[in-house]
């Protein structure tokens, strides 16, 4: 009787066990020793080699060993940023070090700067490269207003333009626009409003946005010489990048930056016991990429305020963190992507990054005068 138990309950148990190819198994085990054997064969068989190879180039005679090959690197695409930024021409940032030829040290701004120096009668156009100055085109405007407005200078320095009173005295004239150094002058358009403290407003070196004394926003090609077809837009504030790709406006109340593929909204709060002086804020230069702007007040009469104050990061809507000490007069973004700081004391030259590449002393004919580009 216990022995035909145990015989039910040894089979039941076995019922219940799931069978094992053990051969299957065992395959699979030898298979996967096998592989890491070779492996392990292949890797000792490169290290002897590899010794070899270095013994074999040390005692050969009359020869150098090859430059060993560089390392491989694995990279990983880093996040992609949701505002693209455009391509530009790489940068042509002065270097920090000391110039070969003359042996002293190389100038933070190798290019020209444009300054704006005005007379009751006049308006003349300092250029100034290194610590030579000089004047390089005359407006006269005896008698007239406009001028004293509007005089502005091509992020190239090639072309000045400015608004000439027209017989009216409403405010208003004709466009004018010269080959900086050049005698004479060419007619854009008639019945342009020289109101506000930038009414000319460069869209890259060719474009100029202006404003008829309707109201209305006209943009001009100033190569061509002729109206550009098609509607602006009536945004106010308008400025743009030296490049012309990005544009700073405000649009019903609410600032932004656009590139004509991403549009950008951004918040900025001036200092409330200056803002009570002035008639706003607006974007005075834009960088190359697009992500900061320099803002500067609107002045409340139709005389010229060009300075500029802060840097808004319109990713963040914050202001930077600028260098150095003592009031900021002006700030502008170039277009090699390097960064003018102007101080009482001169120019402070930053990187992207705003961080200080050198100083520059400003010529004492210009120190007090508008900075209206500069020309890498």
């Amino acid at each position: 009787m216990n022995q035909d138990r145990l015989r039910f309950d040894l089979a039941d148990l076995a019922e219940e066990v799931t069978p094992v190819d053990l051969r299957d198994r065992a395959l699979r085990t030898s298979r996967r020793l096998g592989i890491q054997r070779a492996v392990a064969t292949s890797a000792a068989a490169l290290v002897v080699l590899a010794a070899a190879t270095g013994t074999a180039l040390a005692i050969r005679p009359n020869s150098q060993a090859p430059a060993p090959a560089g390392p491989s690197v694995t990279s990983t695409a880093p996040p992609v940023d949701s505002t693209p930024t455009p391509s530009v021409e790489p940068s042509r940032t002065p270097s920090k070090g000391p110039s070969s030829g003359a042996g002293q040290p190389q100038s933070a701004l190798t290019g020209t700067r444009y300054y704006l120096e005005q007379t009751s009668s006049r308006s003349r156009i300092h250029a100034v490269r290194g610590t030579q100055d000089r004047v390089v085109h005359e407006v006269v405007h005896e008698g007239s207003r406009c001028e004293a407005n509007t005089v502005s200078v091509s992020p190239d320095g090639k072309r000045v333009v400015w608004v000439q009173d027209s017989t009216d005295n409403n405010m208003s004239g004709v466009l004018l626009m010269a080959d900086v150094g050049a005698d004479g002058a060419t007619t854009l358009a008639e019945g342009i409003s020289c109101l506000g403290s930038r009414p000319l407003r460069w869209q890259g070196d060719d474009l100029l946005m202006v404003q008829r004394k309707n109201g209305q926003s006209v943009l001009y090609d100033a190569a061509a010489n002729k109206q550009v077809i098609g509607d602006p837009g009536q945004e106010t504030d308008r400025c743009w990048s030296a490049d012309g790709t990005w544009l700073a406006a405000v649009s019903e109340g609410k600032p932004y930056v656009a590139n004509g593929t991403d549009l950008r909204q951004y918040t900025y709060t001036p200092p409330q016991q200056e803002a009570a002086k002035w008639g706003g804020w607006e974007a005075r230069s834009v960088s190359m990429d697009g992500r900061y702007v320099a803002v500067g007040w609107i002045g409340t009469d139709p005389s010229r305020h060009d300075d500029s104050f802060a840097v808004v990061d319109t990713t963040r809507s914050r202001v930077v963190d600028l260098p150095g000490t003592g009031a900021v007069r002006s700030i502008l973004f170039s277009a090699d992507g390097t960064v003018l700081l102007r101080r009482g004391t001169g120019i402070t030259v930053l990187d992207r990054e705003f961080t200080p590449l050198g100083t520059v002393a400003e010529p004492a004919s210009v120190r007090n005068r508008a900075l209206l580009a500069y020309v890498p």
